[in-house]
């Protein structure tokens, strides 16, 4: 359909360029033969002193306008066989166009501008790009506006087709200003009839746009239910990280108080000051651990974290379960400041948190290893102990926890419980000028 189309929009084209062809030359022509028959008859005194100008070389004029013309057909020829580069030859053409049709303009002295209606035409047909066809169009309009014989004579020493035509007889002015007239109305009206169809084309691409929109319209109805959905799911996985966020906190306070207790039990007949200290220190952690679980809920970051760097986070904790309870934990780095984004310090300090309180908690260990090092554009944590392990692994509310925090980064975790347990992470720490 879009090649019907096109092959009527060219056909009006080629039309109006046929009917522009014969105006140009046939008014060339007719200046240059009644100039000689002017000369012929001697009538050139009679025929000066009712005028005000008269062209310089008709004949050059008629050989420069049928030049002219002839770019105007190679233009358009270009643009119908020149498809595959069109954006590229129509520019260059139209531009073309515009300049030779001012020159033959010029040529005439203003005596026929219906060459831009041509012009105008094909900036409708060939330019797509809206601010250019625009642009077009608003010069194409200036122009056959401004070439109009009867403002221009006002200002300008122009010669006219009518002073040509009154050297003839009144029977004979009367068929040439007939076929003047109508070759000046035939442009026009082919170019209205140009219009319409071109308008009518548009109206039909405006049908197709309607159905593109409601098409779109449903596309929207569908990104809206996805966009509620993953709203819902947002929502899951918030409520995920809160009960991870809550359980990593309670889960390290209660455990380090459930062993300071134990040992509490086992000393109080025994040496009763040493278990008041104790308990002491036990309701000093489990304080710090209350403000912890607030701060958890309210900003869902540690508060030591908050307060302190993620090494100095890292040591109070250690500090605190060894003295609530009676386990070494080691600490090693070769980080000489640990600075990282907030979401990576949250994983690193609750990973460490977590693997304790499930040495402690489950594995019964004595000792417990942390090892943390810089590795080609990652951490490598390391959390051992040597508790006694667990030979069939089931991924329990920590562990579950502790894999997720570390996918979120984009890192990998894997347990081990062959020889004590041991927890490996890895995450592609974003390096940055902050952290070197």
């Amino acid at each position: 359909m879009n090649e019907i189309r096109d092959r009527y929009v060219i056909l009006l084209q080629g039309i109006m360029l046929a009917l522009n062809v014969v105006a140009v030359v046939a008014i060339c022509a007719f200046i240059y033969s009644t100039t000689e028959q002017i000369r012929y008859n001697y009538d050139a005194r009679t025929f000066l002193d009712g005028v005000v100008s008269i062209p310089k070389n008709p004949r050059g004029n008629l050989l420069i306008c049928v030049a002219l013309l002839g770019i105007l057909l190679f233009t358009f020829l270009v643009r119908q066989f020149a498809r595959p580069r069109k954006n590229v030859w129509t520019v260059a053409t139209l531009i073309l166009d515009m300049f030779v049709c001012v020159a033959v303009i010029i040529q005439l002295d203003f005596n026929y501008n219906g060459l831009l209606l041509l012009v105008f035409a094909s900036i409708l047909a060939y330019v797509r790009d809206g601010k250019l066809k625009m642009f077009f169009v608003a010069l194409a309009i200036v122009g056959y506006l401004v070439a109009d014989y009867e403002l221009l004579a006002i200002y300008l020493p122009l010669y006219n087709v009518s002073d040509y035509i009154g050297y003839y007889t009144s029977n004979v002015q009367q068929y040439l200003f007939s076929i003047y007239n109508i070759l000046i109305s035939l442009n026009i009206i082919l170019f209205v009839i140009y219009c319409v169809y071109v308008i009518n084309s548009q109206r039909n691409t405006l049908d197709k746009i309607n159905q593109l929109y409601h098409d779109l319209q449903i596309a929207n109805e569908q990104l809206k239910e996805y966009a509620d959905m993953s709203v819902r799911m947002a929502q899951t996985r918030e409520r995920n990280r809160l009960a991870r966020e809550i359980h990593d906190t309670l889960g390290h306070t209660l455990t380090g108080i459930a062993t300071g207790l134990d040992a509490c039990i086992a000393t109080i007949d025994l040496a009763p000051e040493q278990t008041k200290k104790q308990l002491e220190l036990l309701a000093r952690v489990s304080r710090e651990g209350l403000e912890d679980v607030r701060r958890s809920v309210g900003e869902l970051r540690p508060d030591a974290l908050e307060r302190l760097h993620l090494d100095e986070a890292i040591s109070k904790m250690i500090m605190d379960m060894s003295q609530v309870s009676d386990v070494e934990i080691s600490f090693e780095t070769d980080e000489t400041h640990l600075k990282y984004d907030e979401d990576e310090e949250n994983a690193i300090y609750r990973v460490i948190q977590e693997s304790i309180t499930n040495a402690v908690r489950h594995g019964k260990a004595k000792k417990i290893w942390i090892t943390m090092k810089r590795m080609k554009g990652e951490l490598r944590l390391v959390i051992r102990d040597d508790g006694c392990g667990c030979e069939k692994l089931t991924s329990g509310f920590g562990l579950k926890h502790m894999k997720e925090r570390i996918e979120l980064l984009n890192g990998t975790i894997a347990f081990d419980g062959g020889d004590g347990f041991t927890v490996t992470a890895r995450i592609p720490i974003r390096w940055g000028e902050k952290y070197d």
